[in-house]
């Protein structure tokens, strides 16, 4: 097997959803509710920072626990991107798990989950580039870049110039970016299916 049908091998979706995706999805399962509302702020910061380690603890670092303000902040971090991208914010997730609207507090556990696999694939497609694709050899950088948009290109977003292999040799995050909305948007065709 050469270099770009190893890449291309470790990005296969079904590969991904195996090794990052499942134990994600499997993460956000084992996390039980008594309810689906919060009573008051407090209770929601507790809920989301122990939401957090939870996954966390499973998912990211194998054992190890964040405190419980580290874990908060990054659980806020996460709800008010989120939430600012639909036009809300921290306190809208708030009302939503207090009065059990849009979901209530299990689909701000979801939308915590769905962001922290989100990154786990982002990086996990970055490492495989960065260990295929050696940053001091620009020759084989741009080589394999240029492998990599003939094989997957007709599959990347219209913004993606497939002409154009030296733009994300520089630096392929726009390339990483636009494969995985590529993998997400082939998940939902065939959910549909």
């Amino acid at each position: 097997m050469n270099t770009i049908e190893r890449i291309l091998h470790e990005l296969d979706e079904r590969t991904i959803a195996q090794g990052v995706g499942i134990p994600h999805d499997e993460a956000r399962l084992s996390y039980r509710l008594s309810r689906n509302t919060v009573s008051d702020f407090r209770e929601f910061e507790r809920t989301i920072a122990d939401y957090y380690n939870h996954h966390f603890i499973r998912c990211v670092s194998h054992g190890g626990r964040l405190s419980a303000s580290e874990a908060m902040g990054r659980a806020k971090e996460i709800l008010e991107g989120e939430y600012r991208r639909q036009g809300g914010d921290l306190v809208t997730a708030y009302n939503d798990a207090h009065d059990g609207t849009h979901g209530g507090l299990r689909a701000i556990l979801d939308l915590l989950a769905n962001q922290l696999k989100t990154e786990a694939i982002e990086r996990h497609i970055r490492g495989v580039f960065d260990r295929y694709v050696q940053p001091n050899s620009w020759e084989d950088k741009l080589e394999l870049i240029r492998q990599f948009l003939a094989r997957c290109g007709q599959d990347l977003s219209s913004s993606v110039r497939a002409d154009q292999p030296e733009r994300y040799a520089r630096d392929y995050q726009e390339l990483i970016r636009a494969y995985m909305d590529a993998l997400q948007r082939t998940s939902k065709v065939l959910r549909r299916l």
